[in-house]
């Protein structure tokens, strides 16, 4: 380990006080959780301010996750993935032959002793660790104010609404290479000793994606450069030489995580912090292999298999081999369908992330997420399958559609519960971009993930419109994204018998009517429209969801009637999620709805955020 020293080894060979173990995973979460919210009240994007789609974690210094508040599961598995040594395993001697490394030791490989205080990292390659582009990960290493070793990385990932490609919102439906989908940067010093890097930045985000014939550079450079610097400055006090130069809303979010960070090594000491990194790790490793043991018991055998499809039809296959006496588990991939042309190819990075958060689901403990969850477990992923694509493969889907399908697998094999309606939904509409004569011209984009039914359970009913699994995101606020759009949104609400009937009802989709005000490019990138989500134990299946395109009749077109002039819409119905349970008794099951409220949204969640300080 490194920096440990011989009486930090004994110290951890002893075990570690109960009190302690909890008081120190709590102290961790609440630096994450602090950096989010300075994150969140610095941004000026709606992605990362009103929907939340951003994660932060905090890092051992051999870079393996210690913790991170509740924020995206997608996130922080991939930017910590753990791979054990193996005695069989390739040895890669170029960092960049190694597909399978996370994001945070990706970039400590690639970049060695050379990081000094003030640096910051940019990186959102999905074989940097990534999960797909336009979530962009900023890293950033913290020392010790006496040695000026790394004791900590701390790392944010956040998703930004445009950063170039075919279309804006960066999440083409067509796409079928990674240069489609915009920027690709696979390591990055977007501050390098304490200055901002704004010109190479603009290089990596606007002028080489540009360089791909149809695609277009970011198409708002502006509030991308804003949310990345309300990223940077989260961390760094060294980062000082551009203040004088970004927003004063900022300056105060500037020290916040690196503080805290510092306030617990003050209270406890640097060899007590490392110990009880190591412990939650720890911890999280035997919590895990006490559920395999558990699972294997309950289930009368030690062989689990499951498999889903997408709505192409291709598979995805898991068999689970658990070893009973060691808590261990071999999750095994073979039999899943290959690469595809499209974008549902799925990075290795993503498929850790649905394990881990799928381990962590099903644990009945409050502990964090951390990297010692998959440690027990192996997972084998054969190449050139969609789960394992290659460098130049179209990968925007894979990460919001085929991973909530490996979740779905995951928690089928184990038992656990129906499936959720399976699909993050993705709307994106904008404009801008390259005109006709190729010239790149300034716009905007907007991304949102729109919300369905989950998945009902034994003893459960499965909750109606809710962002399930791998998302756990906002929906964009109608109020704001009508004042911030040219849209207006006509209907938004629940989608009536879309939940799978039985003894536990899945939970019911909603509806999304738009109307666009003004000419824009849309698109909507979407799954479990042809295959229902399973039930499980005889309850029903989820409702298949549809979207529909109203479109404007236009004269050239020869469509044009003038007493019945049809607007431009969009019609989005998400399906519900399985059910758990035949129903009882003859009748069908009939879901009630509880007619309650609580403030949400974005004043009440200030108020929260302040009465939490």
């Amino acid at each position: 380990m490194p920096g440990a020293t011989s009486n930090l080894e004994e110290k951890l060979k002893k075990g570690p006080d109960p009190i302690l173990l909890t008081l120190f995973a709590n102290r961790f979460m609440s630096v994450a959780e602090a950096m989010g919210r300075s994150l969140q009240q610095t941004s000026i994007s709606t992605n990362i301010k009103e929907r939340l789609d951003f994660s932060c974690a905090l890092f051992a210094p051999d870079g393996d996750l210690v913790a991170n508040a509740p924020f995206i599961p997608i996130h922080l598995g991939s930017m910590s993935l753990y791979v054990l040594p193996k005695a069989n395993a390739v040895i890669f001697s170029d960092v960049r032959s190694c597909a399978h490394i996370s994001a945070v030791k990706y970039q400590m490989k690639l970049h060695g002793e050379t990081l000094k205080e003030g640096d910051v990292l940019m990186t959102n390659s999905p074989h940097a660790g990534g999960s797909h582009l336009p979530d962009i990960t900023i890293i950033t290493p913290v020392f010790d104010t006496g040695s000026k070793e790394i004791i900590f990385f701390t790392a944010s990932r956040g998703h930004h609404a445009d950063i170039g490609g075919i279309l804006p919102g960066s999440m083409p439906p067509t796409s079928v290479n990674i240069f489609e989908e915009g920027a690709n940067v696979e390591s990055f010093k977007i501050v390098d000793g304490g200055v901002f890097n704004s010109e190479v930045l603009y290089e990596h985000m606007v002028e080489k994606p540009a360089q791909y014939p149809g695609s277009s550079g970011c198409r708002n450079i502006r509030d991308v450069e804003s949310d990345l610097k309300a990223v940077c400055l989260l961390y760094e006090p060294s980062v000082r030489t551009d203040v004088e130069r970004l927003p004063i809303q900022q300056i105060a979010a500037n020290h916040k995580g690196i503080q805290l960070i510092h306030a617990i090594v003050d209270d406890y000491g640097l060899e007590t912090v490392q110990e009880y990194m190591y412990h939650i790790r720890a911890n999280a490793e035997m919590s895990v292999r006490s559920l395999l043991k558990d699972v294997a018991k309950r289930a009368g055998t030690n062989i689990l298999s499951a498999v889903d499809y997408l709505d192409d039809g291709s598979p995805i296959r898991l068999s689970v081999e658990i070893n009973e006496d060691e808590g261990s588990a071999v999750l095994d991939f073979e039999g899943t369908g290959f690469e595809v042309r499209g974008n549902l190819n799925a990075p290795i990075s993503v498929v850790h992330s649905a394990v881990i958060y799928c381990m962590r689901a099903m644990l009945d403990l409050d502990i964090p997420l951390n990297a010692g969850c998959l440690v027990p477990l192996t997972i084998h992923i054969p190449k050139k399958s969609l789960l394992s694509p290659s460098r130049t493969a179209a990968v925007c889907g894979g990460n919001v559609l085929t991973s909530q399908r490996i979740v779905d697998v995951v928690l089928k094999a184990f038992h656990a519960c129906a499936a959720s309606q399976g699909c993050t939904n993705n709307l994106t509409f904008g404009a801008g971009g390259k005109d006709k004569d190729g010239k790149n011209i300034a716009g905007w984009g907007y991304y949102e993930t729109i919300a369905g039914g989950s998945g009902a359970g034994p003893g459960w009913h499965g909750t109606d419109g809710v962002h399930t699994h791998i998302t756990n995101t906002r929906i964009g606020d109608v109020e704001i994204l009508e004042r911030r759009y040219p849209v207006m949104i006509h209907r938004f609400g629940l989608r009536e018998g879309s939940g799978g009937v039985g003894k536990w009802h899945g939970g019911e989709g909603v509806v999304r009517e738009i109307e666009f005000l003004e000419p824009m490019q849309v698109s909507m990138l979407s799954e479990r429209r042809t295959r229902q989500p399973y039930g499980i134990e005889g309850g029903g299946p989820g409702g298949l969801g549809r979207n529909t395109w109203i479109k404007q009749c236009r004269e050239e077109d020869g469509d044009l009637d003038p007493e019945n002039r049809d607007i431009l819409e969009r019609d989005i119905n998400i399906g519900g999620g399985g059910a758990w349970g035949a129903p009882e008794g003859t009748k069908k099951g009939k879901r009630e709805h509880v007619a309650a409220w609580e403030p949400r949204g974005s004043i009440a969640e200030r108020a929260a955020a302040q009465a939490a300080f």
